[in-house]
């Protein structure tokens, strides 16, 4: 999960979506029904929980809800990458960016690098291939900024 986005109003949620991320933050249960065993712990149903999940999705809140995982522990590679892209080609190199299935996160920055993003593959050398693809199909210098040290924030909301 991610946070707000940019120019959200954290007015436009509740203490119950502020429950359910800060505990999914957590983690998420492993088992037959997790999002029941999930809404439980949360003093809700299953159903509730799920259009919960769906309105902080489809209002922006969250930007996605799934599994995080470092692929270095798998043997692969994550990389942080920055672009440089003119106003007028933004959405088409987005749309470029966004059709490799490597790219876990997409984010427009005010910021003469205005485009950054995540390629994590499941080995290094492809990692590395996406990133030269992406720099020829949009004609544009790709950053390439490796991970050299991990750090873990624990993000809380508060009212």
């Amino acid at each position: 999960m991610t946070g707000l986005p940019h120019g959200h109003d954290p007015r436009d949620y509740d203490d119950i979506d502020r429950a359910i991320i800060n505990g999914l933050l957590d983690g998420f249960p492993l088992s037959p029904r997790p999002y029941a065993e999930a809404a439980a712990a949360l003093g809700l149903d299953e159903a509730t929980l799920l259009a919960r999940l769906k309105s902080l999705l489809d209002h922006g809140v969250l930007t996605r809800f799934g599994p995080l995982y470092r692929p270095e522990s798998i043997g692969g590679l994550a990389i942080l990458a920055a672009l440089s892209v003119p106003e007028e080609r933004f959405d088409d190199v987005t749309a470029t960016v966004n059709a490799y299935p490597e790219v876990a996160h997409n984010y427009q920055r005010e910021h003469r690098w205005n485009m950054w993003f995540v390629v994590a593959t499941s080995t290094p050398e492809r990692a590395w291939a996406v990133l030269a693809e992406i720099e020829a199909a949009t004609g544009l210098t790709v950053v390439a900024l490796p991970k050299e040290h991990e750090f873990f924030l624990d993000l809380r909301l508060t009212a």
